[in-house]
């Protein structure tokens, strides 16, 4: 009996178990089918590789004004953010040292163009002298060989003709003596003109260290600091005023190293200036700094703006220091883009809806990158051949199948 159960116990057994396999299984759960929405195939397409650089703007040309000479200011005729043109006086300093030297050069000057002007004087009575003394001295000439031959005849006594000899001799040496006179007063006449070239040489100097006393603008442009005030001892070559030119203004970015063997003299840079807003310009590469700084790796590229630029931020909005960013297209690389309009973010999350293999939509999440025009660039969270929903995504929940 206990080895073999009834036929009709066992078969009951079998109908139970049955019974209870069939009471546990859970009917197919139904799929949500979405239709007219538009899938699109990620892949790499190429784009212009942009290196972004922080900027600072700068004027093209800057000018720190100091003083040449010891004195004390007595004025300052301008304040920061004075506009000043060039020859314009900003500063005057107490030169009365230099002055006083060139009222003493301008002194001798006239005295030496006043004893020019008795000397040449003399040269004219001494030449007229001499023209008389010339002239007499032919006639005691004549004279004096007449003489000589009536002497020879016995016609004259030896008295007169040791009178016409007498007058010969000393008309003669009268022509020496106003000739050594006209040489003396031509000598005179050449110090006389050195005399007066160096007066003017004098005062030529002392006029120059009398402006060293005024001190103008160089430049058309904007001060940008006052660095003294009035009744400050000045110092040569201590700062008293900065100005810039406020119309050439250009951008001085800091490019990496590893970037700077592919930007050139005359390349075209897309800039932006925070304190104009978010449009951009493009300018130039004008210079290019040789050497790169050891503590950071960078080199100095100084980047032309526009005159658009320049003329729609006057000086009042543009200034030197201002930051800015330069974007360098420095070639070509591949990357994955998606359209921006199949991106969707909730908090901090960013995310798409990728449909599997299966056709079944499914939420992942991605980092982004730059902004392409209509597109956007994906760092991560999706590889090239995935299909993603660029459309009708407002339609579709996680689950539901894709036809």
């Amino acid at each position: 009996m206990k080895k073999n159960l009834p036929l009709f116990l066992v078969l009951m057994l079998v109908i139970g178990f049955s019974a209870c396999g069939k009471k546990d299984e859970k009917p197919p759960e139904k799929v949500a089918v979405v239709t007219g929405v538009r899938v699109e195939t990620v892949k790499a397409s190429p784009q212009e590789d942009v290196y972004e650089a922080v900027a600072t703007v700068r004027s093209k040309t800057t000018s720190v004004l100091s003083s040449r000479i010891m004195g004390t200011i007595v004025a300052i005729h301008v304040k920061e953010g004075d506009r000043v043109q060039p020859g314009q006086l900003l500063v005057e300093i107490d030169n009365r040292d230099a002055a006083a030297q060139l009222k003493k050069a301008q002194a001798r000057l006239r005295e030496a163009e006043e004893m020019l002007q008795e000397t040449e004087r003399m040269i004219q009575a001494n030449e007229s002298a001499k023209t008389a003394a010339e002239a007499e001295q032919s006639l005691a000439t004549s004279t004096f060989n007449r003489y000589q031959a009536l002497l020879e005849r016995k016609s004259v006594s030896q008295q007169e003709f040791d009178e016409a000899q007498a007058r010969y001799r000393s008309k003669t040496a009268e022509v020496e003596r106003v000739r050594e006179m006209l040489r003396s007063m031509q000598a005179r006449r050449e110090q006389g003109l050195a005399r007066i070239d160096q007066a003017k040489a004098e005062i030529s100097q002392a006029q120059i260290f009398v402006g060293y006393g005024r001190i103008q603008s160089p430049l058309q442009g904007i001060v940008t600091q006052k660095q003294a005030e009035v009744g400050v001892l000045a110092a040569p070559g201590t700062p008293l005023l900065t100005l810039e030119d406020n119309a050439r203004y250009r951008l001085e970015a800091a490019v990496e190293e590893s970037r700077f063997g592919k930007i050139r003299l005359g390349d075209s840079v897309r800039v932006s200036i925070d304190a104009l807003g978010d449009q951009e310009w493009t300018g130039r590469v004008g210079e290019i700094q040789p050497t790169a700084d050891p503590a950071s790796r960078s080199s100095l590229v100084k980047i032309d703006l526009p005159e658009s630029l320049i003329q729609k931020a006057p000086g009042r909005i543009l200034r030197s220091g201002l930051y800015g960013k330069a974007r360098f297209a420095v070639g070509k690389k591949g990357i994955l883009t998606i359209p921006h309009k199949a991106v969707f973010q909730r908090g901090q999350l960013v995310q798409v809806l990728v449909v599997d293999p299966s056709q079944i939509a499914r939420l992942r999440l991605i980092k982004t990158g730059k902004v392409y025009g209509e597109r956007i660039e994906v760092l991560s969270g999706l590889g090239e051949g995935e299909k993603i929903i660029v459309e009708g995504m407002e339609r579709v929940n996680e689950g539901n199948r894709i036809e």
